[in-house]
């Protein structure tokens, strides 16, 4: 399993960060509408296992789900169980990525350095989280490709929206997660649909 032909087909990660059970199967068809399919519940969102279970029960082949803000091994573990394909941590991490790739889960964890970028990749990520990407800068995430093994797929977190990502995907970013601007608790799917469909025009996907 590879993150790469998820991110082909839309570089976009939808973090639903405080969605509720009740509501993550309607976010994620409005999300799935538009071509939105990499799903992540982050494990700080009520009852986020199952959020992730009826996700998964819901999307099938049709999505990637997972969860993200993964902390342990034992949340790594749950998130299998709930049928989550996908872990993202916001820290650099590596026994949180074998444990995933020993699940044949996709791993994403987060970094800021290059000395964290390296053991993480060292460990098998699939791909890198940079975060807070606030912190950072497109002439950063340039840098650390120059020096990052080819092929390397970064995807800048933090302050994303469809009007911020154009310079970052000119320094060559992978794909992107969007949080707070594209869902907040409370959002309507239909208003989630709208802003789904906003961010597939800023990424040049009609």
């Amino acid at each position: 399993m590879s993150l790469a032909p998820w991110l082909d087909a839309c570089p976009a990660v939808a973090i639903l960060r405080g969605i509720t059970p009740e509501d993550a199967e309607p976010v994620g068809a409005a999300l799935l509408a538009e071509g939105l399919t990499i799903l992540e519940v982050p494990l700080n969102s009520p009852r986020p296992m199952e959020s992730i279970r009826r996700l998964a029960t819901a999307f099938g082949e049709r999505a990637l789900i997972g969860a993200g803000t993964v902390t342990n091994e034992e949340e790594v573990a749950a998130v299998a169980r709930a049928g989550g394909r996908l872990m993202v941590t916001p820290h650099a991490a590596p026994p949180l990525v074998l444990a995933a790739r020993a699940r044949g889960m996709i791993a994403c964890p987060g970094f800021f350095t290059p000395a964290e970028a390296f053991s993480l990749l060292a460990a098998g990520a699939d791909a890198l989280k940079l975060f807070p990407a606030e912190g950072a800068s497109p002439a950063v995430l340039r840098a650390l490709l120059a020096v990052l093994p080819r092929g390397t797929a970064i995807l800048p977190v933090g302050g994303m929206t469809a009007e911020t990502i154009a310079p970052w995907r000119a320094a060559g970013a992978a794909g992107f997660g969007f949080g707070s601007w594209l869902y907040r608790p409370g959002d309507t799917p239909d208003a989630v649909r709208a802003k789904a469909r906003a961010l597939r025009g800023a990424l040049g996907l009609g």
